[in-house]
């Protein structure tokens, strides 16, 4: 097997790759900064640190969009800028296993796969595994067993609720619904509440600072700057952690009431496993404070969270290179 192998997440948010010659994941924003219509300005992190930043000479965009390729060009463009940036010449006649999201067109999926089979890379294959599956091996859980797990991916654009046994999927939802869609409610409710205007990245650090999925005995602050609706002026305001409560509770509680919609049709048997092993929960949006807790409330299972959840698809890539057994759950 070639030394050359890449097992990449094309996250909303984050792109990540695993380079199986040094064993490292590359982590970067999936953005890419556009002039003059087809010109690369920047790419990764340093394009998504111009977000809501830049003249209107520079496109700024997110090449995929709830979870599958909206941008074509731009998302081969990225990938290859972002593998030259880190690994140089070790790109050509590699392997690439890509991590791609439930239920999804056979186009979509095909899509995934062209993006590297019709690149300057060559690749000497591409193999495609749903995201879920990826997710329960980088979780460490036996995704070749007859055992049922329940893995919730709470990312950027999407929540993928999936149940899992024997190496392939028995129910999976793909929910057009994520942290962004979170990130919008705190931007509607400070306006509506407050009269006051912020970005998409303050609302992130908004959820990321002061969010909680149930409310909290000891109030938390931080200083943010909007724009004043009523004066038209910039102005620093302090917003309190039971504000971001009120803001996101809805939110949550629609994941909430997905995941017992998922339980409800799973079969007795899997059900029995998923009470034991409990709920698997993973991606970016899932660090949000004590959202294990109100999942736990609301289904009476206890649920596991992990260390580096946005990372999770992308190590379980990482297993699955080296696993002649994992490898066969390719879908192509």
């Amino acid at each position: 097997m070639s030394t050359n192998v890449y097992g990449i997440d094309l996250g909303t948010c984050n792109l990540k790759i695993f380079c199986k010659a040094t064993g490292k994941v590359i982590n970067e924003k999936n953005t890419i900064a556009i002039v003059k219509k087809n010109q690369l300005y920047a790419f990764g992190d340093a394009a998504y640190a111009m977000y809501e930043k830049a003249p209107d000479n520079i496109k700024v965009s997110f090449p995929i969009v709830n979870g599958v390729i909206a941008d074509y060009n731009n998302m081969q463009t990225l990938i290859g800028e972002v593998l030259d940036k880190h690994v140089k010449n070790h790109t050509k006649g590699a392997e690439y296993i890509v991590a791609i999201p439930t239920s999804i067109t056979m186009v979509e999926q095909k899509s995934f796969a062209d993006l590297f089979y019709k690149s300057r890379f060559k690749p000497k294959s591409v193999l495609l595994f749903q995201r879920p599956i990826a997710d329960a091996v980088g979780l460490d859980l036996d995704v070749l067993s007859p055992t049922g797990y329940m893995i919730v991916n709470i990312g950027a654009d999407t929540t993928e609720i999936s149940v899992i046994s024997l190496g392939g999927l028995v129910l999976s939802e793909l929910l057009d619904f994520g942290g962004k869609r979170i990130d919008e409610s705190i931007i509607s409710y400070l306006k509506r509440t407050f009269s006051l205007a912020i970005g998409h990245k303050t609302a992130m650090y908004l959820k990321e600072t002061l969010g909680c999925a149930l409310p909290e005995e000891e109030e938390r602050t931080a200083k943010i700057v909007g724009r004043d609706l009523v004066s038209g002026l910039p102005i620093e305001m302090e917003i309190s952690s039971k504000v971001i409560y009120e803001a996101i509770k809805d939110n949550l509680n629609s994941i909430c009431n997905s995941i017992k919609l998922i339980l409800e049709k799973t079969p007795p048997e899997l059900a029995q496993d998923i009470i034991h092993s409990g709920i698997y929960i993973t991606g970016g949006s899932s660090k949000i404070s004590k959202l294990d807790q109100l999942f736990t409330q609301i289904t009476n299972i206890k649920v596991n969270s992990c260390e580096y959840p946005e990372e999770s698809a992308v190590r379980g890539l990482n297993k699955i290179v080296s696993d002649e057994k994992l490898k066969r759950l390719a879908l192509q």
